[in-house]
């Protein structure tokens, strides 16, 4: 099943003929979107309730209300165009920023077609109902609409565009839906029928009059809830949360505690800072699922490229590689102090043993400013994200500073590879099997067993099952995913020795293609 292409630029004539009660009609059909995105949110869980809730917050931004007002008001626009226009806007800032906030383009352009077909009264984008099991072949879909997705109707998701760390890939994957992105050419590709292997990427054609045939269910999986190895070898099985949904999520699924706390939605909206107050009684929503065990907090993960009201960044040439993470806190440490301040405060609250970490660390030296800050709050364990290649080529020198790493392999794909995870084009350089970048992995591997700390997995890497047990034979000590992915990693770790963790790990860093790494896996 094919979906339709956005909807096109809507008209900018005729001009309205009362404007005040043209411009009167956005706010109203914003609600209307609002309101239906969150219906979707109820019934979601995890990732895709808290990416839909900040899709419905992006709808019902008021100052994207105000400016398409003021386009009808002042240029006497059709409401359909003013809301396009002005939600055009915004995306080609958000896309100017990079990083994390061009990852939201997609989601403002979504925003954006689903109040102007509320205008004009048409059938909002999206996906179609399916009367049957079927593939779905689109240009993109927004993440709001694959947080919707059935997955007993949605057999696999092909797009031509998108990377495979995108939100769309990553609520696909949560769903358990096999999901092929950054197809090139694909939607000049005709047939009735593909077959879809998520695992390689294989697309090929199917004969349409076959059996409709997905992959074989083999029951529940069974794991007995500890992160080991056949031979008793400890990995810690974690979950990555976001908000208090996520967590619940996390530990109805059996992870064993928290490897990334992502404390960002306390600030996202927030056009002052968060009191620590504040902070602190979010920050214990989110942590109380896991009384008695492990939850590694990180601090706020912003700057230039996740612009924050209070932050007032300056303008910068390449945002992503400018002030962000803990970088933002070396002129204004009272922020991190701050925040500090209010996870003590939450951690003593909820009864979660709380450890800390930093995004964005490149040197020893920073690893150690953010650790005696930590010490100073009365958090006892602090760490660092491994996000830069510089962090990991030095990681035993930060191990030497810091109680634990975690390394974001999302972001140390991205700047290894120089390849924006959100770009079609160069989707294959971010695919967490590349040699290159396993071989980073292996270097903080080392320099964990050298040093005797623990060192984790926090990004998308860890969810794969079978890259899990690679992760696990260079020498890390715990993975932590989505909440879906746990009790796959879990069992996956579970029926294979240490020793073959090994082999298999040693056997993919011989390699020179991630094709290549993969079947050397078996």
């Amino acid at each position: 099943m094919r979906v339709a292409d956005p909807l096109g630029e809507p008209a900018s004539t005729p001009a309205p003929a009362d404007p005040a009660a043209e411009a009167a009609r956005i706010a109203p059909a914003t609600q209307v979107v609002v309101g239906r995105l969150e219906a979707l949110a109820e019934t979601a869980g995890g990732e895709a309730a808290t990416i839909l809730i900040t899709t419905a917050a992006m709808a019902g931004d008021p100052a994207l209300v105000s400016q398409a007002e003021q386009l009808v008001t002042g240029e006497h626009l059709p409401a359909a165009r003013a809301i396009y226009q002005a939600a055009e806007g915004f995306a080609t800032m958000l896309a100017a920023a990079g990083g994390y906030m061009a990852e939201r383009v997609r989601d403002i352009r979504d925003v954006r077609d689903r109040i102007v077909a509320e205008l004009l009264g048409v059938e909002p984008p999206g996906v179609p109902e399916l009367a049957s099991p079927s593939v779905l072949v689109a240009r993109d879909l927004a993440p709001a609409d694959t947080a919707g997705l059935d997955p007993s109707k949605v057999l696999a998701l092909v797009t031509e565009e998108g990377g495979p760390t995108s939100h769309t890939a990553i609520l696909a994957r949560a769903l358990g839906i096999p999901a092929v992105v950054a197809v090139k050419g694909l939607l000049d590709f005709e047939a009735e029928a593909l077959a879809v292997d998520g695992d390689t990427g294989v697309i090929e054609l199917a004969d349409p009059s076959a059996p409709v045939v997905a992959a074989a269910a083999t029951g529940p999986i069974m794991w007995n809830g500890v992160g080991e190895t056949a031979d008793g070898h400890r990995v810690k099985v974690l979950g990555n949360v976001g908000s208090a949904t996520d967590a619940q999520a996390a530990a109805d699924a059996g992870a064993e505690g928290v490897g990334l706390f992502r404390t960002e939605f306390c600030y996202l909206d927030a056009p002052t800072e968060p009191t620590v107050a504040e902070q602190r009684a979010a920050y214990t929503a989110v942590l109380a699922p896991f009384r008695g065990k492990p939850v590694i907090v990180r601090t706020l993960d912003a700057g230039a490229d996740k612009p924050l009201a209070f932050l007032s960044p300056e303008a910068e040439p390449n945002p992503a590689l400018g002030v962000r993470g803990l970088r933002v806190a070396f002129d204004r440490p009272e922020i991190v102090d701050r925040q500090l301040e209010a996870i003590a405060g939450a951690a003593e609250d909820s009864g979660a043993e709380v450890s800390v970490m930093a995004p964005m660390v490149a040197t020893p030296e920073e690893a150690a400013w953010f650790a005696e800050r930590a010490r100073a709050a009365g958090i006892a364990r602090a760490g660092v994200m491994i996000e830069i290649p510089a962090a990991a080529l030095a990681a035993r020198e930060i191990l030497d500073v810091v109680d634990f790493v975690s390394i974001g392999t999302n972001d140390l794909a991205q700047y290894t590879f120089a390849a924006d995870r959100q770009l079609g084009a160069v989707a294959k350089l971010n695919d967490p099997w590349q040699p290159a970048l396993l071989r980073l992995i292996a270097l903080v591997g080392e320099a964990a067993k050298a040093t005797g700390k623990p060192a984790g997995v926090c990004g998308e890497a860890a969810a794969d099952p079978r890259l899990a047990l690679v992760l696990a034979g260079l020498g890390l000590t715990s993975l932590s995913m989505n909440a879906a992915a746990v009790r796959a990693v879990g069992a996956s770790l579970a029926a294979t020795t240490r020793a073959d963790c090994e082999k298999f790990a040693a056997a993919a860093l011989a390699t020179a293609d991630p094709i290549a790494a993969r079947s050397a896996v078996g």
